[in-house]
């Protein structure tokens, strides 16, 4: 059943009358994205914010690190937001990376990565892993402890944070010791049936799915794990992970399989499904109650990880 939140907010997102994402070009999607950045609630106060500009393949691309309260070094989170690979940018997920800097204690680095249409795949996981690269190498300097290196993401970064994991097993470095997957896609070879299940009415659809691919990937590429991790030859010796997936959400099925899938390769897993929620709840911290609980359930794992790495 629809959490009574959600249910308002789906009415009231329906009675407003937006177009959908595919009726709308990449620029007005992006601009509507930015403006939906209060769903996340007041912008909190952290002890500091820098902005550093770093190289990556023919180009650059910003990283924004939050410091939180004490004297470190902090163990470090690395970010990825949402958006389909296509929207979303350093502000969209601002405040709730501010919020679980002071909730966890961790200095969280948030990966501006470029985006598709103008840089198509594989562009996005090449830039997030150099962003890692980049903080194991040099977040010493920012008070941050490489020797405590979580990644993660939403939606979208969810698959990236899955797919740095990978490439950073097949080239020997840097070390992540884990991982954290909000609602992420894993999988673009086929739909799941929670595609059928939740594919219109929950705000995330079917048709937006293949909006997002269509500017992301060619057709050929939809099978490479560096698009689609679940399909990966091995999901051995991966780090640890949190894999959060949410009810009512096209892409539930494939966050649980792929959570299976490392539980098969003997990587420990814990798997949390919010009953009666919808993708994107992550950033909506101001409208509902589990969106919170899921910023506490991530602080916490973060909190043991941090715990258990300094016995």
């Amino acid at each position: 059943m629809l959490h009574p939140e959600v249910k308002k907010y789906l009415e009231e997102t329906a009675a407003a009358g937006q177009k959908s994402i595919e009726q709308l070009t990449v620029e007005e999607n992006r601009q509507r994205m930015r403006e939906t950045i209060d769903v996340s609630g007041e912008p909190q106060a952290v002890a500091k914010v820098e902005e550093v500009t770093i190289p990556v393949e023919d180009g650059t691309i910003q990283l924004r690190i939050y410091t939180p309260e004490g004297a470190g070094p902090f163990p470090v989170l690395v970010y990825f937001h949402g958006g389909g690979w296509v929207l979303g940018d350093l502000d969209v997920v601002d405040r709730p990376l501010r919020a679980l800097t002071n909730l966890s204690g961790y200095l969280i680095v948030s990966v501006d990565y470029r985006l598709a249409p103008e840089y198509r795949f594989p562009t996005a996981p090449h830039d997030c892993y150099a962003a890692v690269k980049w903080v194991a190498e040099h977040i010493s300097a920012y008070n941050g402890n490489p020797g405590i290196l979580v990644v993660g993401g939403d939606s979208a970064g969810g698959n990236l944070a899955a797919v740095v994991t990978l490439m950073a097993r097949e080239k020997q470095g840097p070390a992540i010791h884990y991982q954290i997957l909000i609602y992420p896609g894993t999988d673009f070879s086929e739909p799941k049936p929670s595609y059928e299940e939740n594919g219109e009415g929950y705000g995330f659809t079917k048709k937006a799915i293949d909006w997002y691919s269509h500017h992301y990937l060619q057709e050929e590429e939809r099978t490479d794990p560096l698009a689609s991790p679940l399909l990966a030859a091995s999901h051995a010796e991966l780090p640890p992970a949190l894999v959060i997936t949410a009810e009512y959400d096209p892409y539930r099925d494939e966050g649980e399989l792929y959570a299976a899938r490392l539980r098969e390769a003997g990587v420990p897993v814990e798997v949390t499904r919010y009953e009666g929620m919808i993708h994107g709840f992550f950033r909506m911290t101001r409208l509902f109650e589990q969106s919170r609980e899921l910023h506490r359930q991530i602080a916490a794992t973060l909190t043991r990880l941090a715990r258990s790495a300094g016995e």
